[in-house]
């Protein structure tokens, strides 16, 4: 394989790091005189292995790699990069069009292209260009969108502080009910950590709890403070506060993952709750959590027309409504929570008091 006759100077061209990778010493020898002279920079191993490395520690915008060669064949070494590389734009050189791997595994592993080896490199060359341009253009969108990135996250940042003030906003309304959203939040994650669920669950189930009653900023105040049982008016009122609540949250991507909570959280296992009536298995799973939470708080709080309940009280209700306002193997784990780790309840309730 000999080198062309092309002399292109282009230091434009050097912002761009190519790896070569062929156990021929003679063939990166030739593809380092021709890619340096063509402006590019360049770095050729023989060693399949070390080119592994070399990518897991450097960054290259795109790589020359031979098919046959020892240890490894091209499409193992792809392979093993494709485990933490998606990136890098790949040209596979062949030594001949049939020992070229099937299409299927060029598909699979993201082979951008591929050409058999020549006395020249102009077929080679071509493709490195075409490949520069693809990477300039992805990298021109990348840019794109970490901007837009940047920006909208600056505006959820935003979104989200405002969510807060209305949260605030709704507690101070009702003395009785400061820092019902935290406990409930807390709680939430006190089962949640029972029933062994995921950091992420954990995570939804925290949020959750801190926003699940936001939509009672659409109710009036006269029905949130009325010391007195509400009639059937005012209760028709408060039903709507979990659809306010969507309606709220669902303008903003950050709280996509909690809005089944907020909008389910006073279903009923049984299929008598709202809004949805929805029953079993049909209530999402981490809004039957914050039921439970939620239930909990109201029950264990002081209120305008009544003191809290007593804890005995409070199991009694739990163990009466299991399976029918409350999901039995979560209403099991929260009992289970009552009778033997109340202190970690107590310390919840001195928090958020």
């Amino acid at each position: 394989m000999r080198i062309g006759t092309q002399n292109i100077q282009n230091p434009e061209n050097y912002k761009y790091k190519i790896l070569a990778v062929d156990d021929e010493e003679g063939i990166v020898d030739s593809l380092s005189i021709f890619l340096k002279r063509s402006g590019y920079d360049f770095t050729g191993v023989t060693d399949p292995i070390k080119a592994v490395e070399l990518v897991k520690t450097e960054h290259f915008d795109l790589m020359i790699l031979d098919f046959i060669m020892t240890p490894f064949h091209g499409d193992q070494v792809v392979e093993e990069i494709r485990k933490f590389n998606k990136d890098l734009y790949i040209l596979l050189l062949t030594g001949h069009k049939d020992l070229a791997p099937p299409l299927d595994t060029i598909r699979r592993l993201d082979i951008q292209g591929y050409c058999e080896k020549s006395d020249k490199f102009d077929q080679l060359l071509l493709l490195i260009e075409s490949g520069i341009k693809s990477i300039e253009q992805m990298n021109h969108i990348k840019k794109i969108n970490d901007e837009l990135s940047d920006t909208y996250e600056k505006l959820e940042h935003a979104y989200l502080e405002s969510i807060q003030t209305l949260r605030y906003t709704i507690e101070a309304k009702d003395i009785y009910t400061r820092g019902h959203s935290d406990r409930v939040a807390a709680y939430s994650v006190l089962i949640g950590k029972r029933l062994g669920l995921s950091d992420d669950d954990l995570k939804t189930l925290q949020i959750g709890g801190l926003f699940h009653d936001i939509g009672k900023i659409g109710v009036p105040d006269s029905i949130i403070q009325k010391e007195g049982k509400l009639d059937d008016d005012e209760y028709s009122q408060i039903k709507q506060h979990p659809n306010i609540g969507v309606h709220i949250l669902s303008n903003a991507s950050i709280f996509k993952d909690i809005l089944p909570i907020v909008e389910h959280h006073h279903e009923k296992y049984d299929g008598t709750g709202y809004p949805g009536k929805l029953a079993g298995e049909d209530i999402p799973y981490l809004a039957r959590i914050a039921a439970v939470a939620d239930s909990f708080d109201a029950m264990a709080s002081k209120r305008a027309y009544r003191e809290a309940l007593p804890i005995d009280r409070i199991i009694s209700e739990f163990m009466r409504c299991r399976g029918t306002q409350f999901d039995p193997d979560i209403d099991d784990v929260f009992i289970d929570i009552l009778e033997n780790h109340f202190d970690e309840i107590k310390e919840i309730q001195e928090k958020y008091k």
